[in-house]
């Protein structure tokens, strides 16, 4: 009978720990998700266009550049991106795309209709021409604006990019690297989950989200591993950007092939051989057809060609200078 009261003081015990342990968590959670808010509720801007509301943010002088985010992202995305460009004397701009953040999804969310989108944002801002960088996702409406809008597009830069490649057993175009599928369907659907994901197990979120090697980040030097720590703490709040994410993976799972012969501008296309999306396919299918495309590959890096950064940005800079 003696031990009956030791087994419920335990019990006691145990509760008041998993209570503590539970405010811990709450108040960490609140304290992440509540930054991240406010960071992209300060940072850009709405335009009211021809072709509906489109959040943006723009940065530096000079040549205006248009930055088109991948998946995930945000106007927030590109500006992280951009400021190596903004140092190199770029004006750029970075937007919303199509369900991302204040950006609405609208009726037609198409890769087309997300270039001609490009296009309304740069006649509000007063911008004839601009060069186009389109990352991971972004590109199939890079490619398109450099189709539909030619005489706009000044150069474009295609950075492993989401784009068609013939597979020799007829596969997708994109490939899916393990543990994407259940991710999208569980911790993208939620800010707790994405944040509990992200602090619990960091490793299969850079493999199965940023298609990264895990290997690739534990060898990267300190600045590469705080860069990708930032994308990846950057796409908190998730749940704005849930529809955009959405709609790049309607896009993405049935990429056409697009006229490329047709594109008249210069164009540098960079991915990694380790890319575990696969866009070294891309990469390198794209630059074979786009007329004097040049093609810059990198034997490790992943999607985020990590350990590269330098030398992918002084490749972007020199080229668009």
């Amino acid at each position: 009978m003696a031990n009956a009261p030791i087994g419920r003081v335990a019990l006691v015990l145990a509760g008041l720990l998993g209570a503590a342990a539970t405010v811990l968590v709450y108040n960490s959670y609140h304290r992440d998700i509540t930054l991240a808010r406010e960071r992209v509720s300060i940072g850009g801007q709405v335009a009211q266009t021809p072709c509906g509301p489109i959040e943006y943010a723009t940065a530096g002088d000079g040549k205006p550049v248009l930055v088109v985010h991948g998946a995930g992202g945000g106007y927030d995305q590109g500006l992280d991106f951009a400021k190596t460009l903004v140092d190199g004397g770029f004006r750029v701009i970075a937007m919303s795309r199509f369900g991302y953040l204040r950006t609405p999804l609208p009726s037609d969310p198409s890769a087309a209709a997300q270039a001609d989108a490009h296009a309304c944002l740069l006649d509000v801002l007063g911008i004839e021409k601009a060069a186009v960088i389109g990352a991971s996702a972004g590109s199939p409406s890079s490619l398109q604006f450099a189709l539909r809008h030619s005489r706009r597009c000044t150069a474009l830069v295609l950075l492993v990019p989401a784009a068609y490649v013939p597979r020799p057993d007829g596969g997708a175009s994109m490939q899916t690297p393990a543990g994407t599928a259940f991710l999208f369907d569980t911790a993208l659907r939620s800010d707790f989950l994405f944040w509990a994901a992200r602090k619990l197990a960091p490793q299969t979120i850079a493999r199965a989200i940023l298609a990264t090697p895990p290997a690739i980040l534990e060898m990267a030097p300190e600045d590469e591993q705080a860069r990708v720590a930032q994308v990846l703490d950057h796409i908190l709040p998730i749940s704005p950007r849930r529809l955009g994410l959405v709609n790049d993976v309607a896009i993405i799972s049935s990429l056409p092939r697009y006229e490329l012969e047709r594109i008249g501008v210069p164009t540098l296309v960079v991915s990694t051989a380790d890319d575990l999306f696969g866009t070294f396919d891309t990469a390198r299918y794209a630059a074979e057809h786009i007329p004097r495309a040049r093609f810059v590959s990198y034997p490790s890096g992943g999607h985020l060609w990590v350990g590269h950064q330098k030398e992918v940005t002084s490749e972007i800079i020199g080229f668009l200078q």
